[in-house]
């Protein structure tokens, strides 16, 4: 037994150093909150996606701004049509070229054209409904990373409450550790005045060691909750945290308790809905016409970068798809399947996040008399260790009595700190799952 004391004694001396050797460093929750605004690599998706939208969004102004290309071409040819023709947008035909020998075997030709063209759209009304659904997605996006913001602050206020409790069990565990190395002590003085045999004594260095353990269990939990924290605010420098408050109960705010369809991911759902609707309607308006207006400006020469000759060419084209092979039809039923999907999706959703809200109420009632049993059952299990205390002290109690009280204390002030832990948790998810 003494040479697992020593095993022990030297690894928490590693474990110490290896401790020492790393980075504490002292944070508060708005140091994390503000970090993990910056930082987390979520948000930073969250926002790409909303760009992403907005530039579908952009580009349906498709539908109401003028489509402009600029060209410049230039051919060599002896066909008989366009050679004829090259020389008549020249402005450069003679009467000679009306023989009927050159006409059917030209000389080569060449000719070089700049070209200006502008087809602007008039009446497309499939694009209207395509420009509001672009505008639903892009609004439900930036509701998305809205929503991704709260979650996050939700996760850094668990992540922190994880990092003071970490720190309580170290705490409850370090006072466990005083209280086990005291009764080595009594148990080693009753052992050499004969008041206790040797297996009495082997079992609180078994308490020793099982207390020495759960400590360096605790530490990592330490490290654990520190570098999870470190994920949050995108930190590639894993460093061991320790928090500027202590674990304590939160005061609860009385606020609205029940679910808010002005939510942003719910209000994001209800987008999305009426972005599908968009679509389906889209789809039904690619049966009517179009209708767009076109022109052009042209210059003709026969050398390259000129224009001696010139002419322009404007008009309007409505047009008609009348059928696509009953595409267009299979088309307009998936996009009806969506739209009535999204329907059914937001609803499934707002039931299940009501469903969410009254096990989160509950479990806060819960933890709440949870609370007030693990005190009262601390405050007993405190008194009953220091009267058992005192009694061996005297001789008048047995080991195993009074390892076993020492051993429900450190259980209880562990569930104890468990318990507030649990009550604030149950209280944020509360918040903010009725947050609008």
């Amino acid at each position: 037994m003494k040479r697992i004391l020593y095993i022990v004694i030297l690894f928490s001396m590693f474990w110490n150093s290896n401790l020492q050797a790393q980075v504490v460093v002292a944070i508060t929750k708005q140091d994390v909150l503000l970090k993990v605004s910056e930082n987390n690599t979520a948000i930073k998706i969250s926002e790409e996606e909303f760009n992403a939208a907005k530039a579908d969004f952009r580009q349906t102004n498709a539908i109401y701004l003028p489509n402009i290309t600029a060209s410049h071409t230039g051919i060599a040819t002896t066909n008989p049509l366009m050679a004829f023709g090259s020389k008549l947008n020249q402005g450069i035909l003679t009467q000679s070229d009306f023989n009927p020998a050159i006409l059917n075997e030209p000389s080569q030709v060449q000719s070089f054209a700049t070209k200006f063209e502008i087809l602007q759209p008039i009446i497309n009304v499939d694009g209207i409904y395509q420009r509001k659904a672009a505008k639903s997605t892009m609004d439900a996006m930036a509701l998305k990373t809205e929503r991704t913001t709260d979650y996050l602050a939700f996760e850094v206020e668990k992540a922190y409450m994880q990092l003071q409790l970490a720190y309580k069990g170290v705490d409850v565990l370090e006072q466990a550790m005083e209280a086990a190395s005291a009764n080595k002590t009594l148990a080693d003085n009753s052992f050499k005045q004969g008041y206790l045999q040797r297996a009495d004594v082997l079992n609180v260095e078994v308490r020793i060691t099982e207390v020495q353990n759960q400590l360096q269990m605790a530490k990592s939990n330490v490290q654990n909750a520190s570098n999870y924290l470190s994920f949050l605010m995108n930190d590639e420098h894993y460093v061991v945290y320790t928090p500027s408050d202590s674990l304590s109960l939160s005061i609860p705010s009385i606020g609205n308790q029940n679910i808010s369809e002005n939510r942003s991911d719910i209000k994001a759902l209800e987008l999305a809905t009426n972005a599908y609707e968009s679509m389906n309607k889209a789809d039904k308006m690619a049966f009517l016409p179009r209708l767009n207006a076109f022109g052009s400006y042209e210059l003709y020469d026969d050398q390259i970068f000129r224009g001696d000759s010139k002419g322009y060419l404007f008009g309007a084209q409505l047009s008609w798809d009348i059928f696509q092979g009953s595409k267009r039809f299979g088309k307009a039923q998936k996009s009806r399947a969506e739209f009535e999907k999204s329907k059914l999706e937001y609803s499934q959703y707002v039931s299940q996040t009501n469903l969410e809200l009254n096990k989160a109420k509950r479990a806060l009632l819960d933890s709440e008399n949870k609370l007030t049993l693990t005190s009262l059952a601390l405050e007993q299990s405190e008194e009953s260790f220091r009267i058992r205390t005192n009694r061996f002290k005297q001789g008048l109690e047995k080991t195993s009595d009074l390892l076993i009280a020492e051993t429900q204390v450190a259980q209880k002030r562990l569930e104890y700190y468990q318990t507030i832990f649990e009550y604030n948790y149950a209280q944020a998810y509360v918040q903010f799952l009725t947050k609008e």
